[in-house]
């Protein structure tokens, strides 16, 4: 079936009984591959003890995250993000994109991880 449906890519100038060994050696491989991943349970043992976790948990704290940002002043908000998320370095950020000196942005994150995580322990303490 495979070599009907790929006809178009055989050659007529080189060997066709080459050509099909060559479909089935790399068909027998691709199955023996993907049999050597896979466990047998005959029982379904094995697959009722796999579980995936909830996504529920992870976007809640996305939420929070969000409104915590949302919360804190927008200078502390864009060095946060530009040196924590963004990966800036700390002249990066100060020089070229705030405008200000390296400690005014050393302090501004700092104050920003602090008043972050007081918001965060805050939604914690509520729900």
């Amino acid at each position: 079936m495979r070599a009907i449906a790929n006809i178009r890519l055989f050659e007529a100038s080189t060997n066709m009984e080459g050509w099909l060994i060559t479909i089935l050696r790399n068909q027998f491989r691709s199955e023996w591959r993907w049999r050597s991943k896979e466990v047998e349970d005959v029982d379904g043992c094995y697959a009722g003890t796999l579980q995936v976790p909830a996504k529920q948990h992870g976007r809640l704290e996305l939420e929070e995250l969000r409104m915590a940002l949302a919360k804190l002043p927008y200078d502390q908000r864009e060095t946060l993000v530009l040196v924590a998320a963004a990966g800036f370095s700390y002249d990066e950020a100060a020089a070229a994109i705030c405008g200000c000196a390296v400690g005014t942005i050393k302090s501004r994150l700092n104050r920003a991880r602090v008043r972050l995580a007081e918001l965060l322990l805050e939604s914690v303490v509520e729900s």
